[in-house]
């Protein structure tokens, strides 16, 4: 394939069932978003838009964090993430516990809507 980017390399040294929990998270944001490419956002391997951070996941010690680069992308949908646990920028899930696919789309099109000018 040639050029190994740093997001898949993280992937491939993650253990399961966190890869198979992130790598969901990042085929359906490729899916949304074709135009999105392997990248780096403040230093965390993303999928990049137009040369800005669409989307990050990393694991944690406790839980994975996805991050929106974007607090105003993820108040698009706080309020139907209840029972998960969020800070300003970070949505915190488990594999145990996955972001609902619909939300999770609606998140990945916010964030893309706010880089694109839409």
């Amino acid at each position: 394939m040639g050029h190994v980017s740093e997001l898949s390399e993280y992937l491939e040294s993650l253990p399961e069932p966190y890869r198979a929990s992130v790598e969901r998270v990042y085929a359906r944001a490729r899916a949304l978003v074709p135009d999105a490419s392997d990248g780096v956002g403040y230093g965390m391997p993303a999928l990049v838009l137009g040369g800005k951070p669409l989307l990050s996941v990393m694991v944690a010690k406790t839980h994975i964090g996805l991050y929106p680069f974007s607090p105003a992308a993820l108040d698009t949908v706080r309020d139907e993430l209840a029972d998960f646990s969020l800070s300003k920028g970070t949505l915190r899930f488990s594999s145990d516990h996955p972001v609902p696919d619909d939300v999770l789309d609606r998140l990945v099109l916010a964030r893309r809507d706010e880089i694109e000018g839409r």
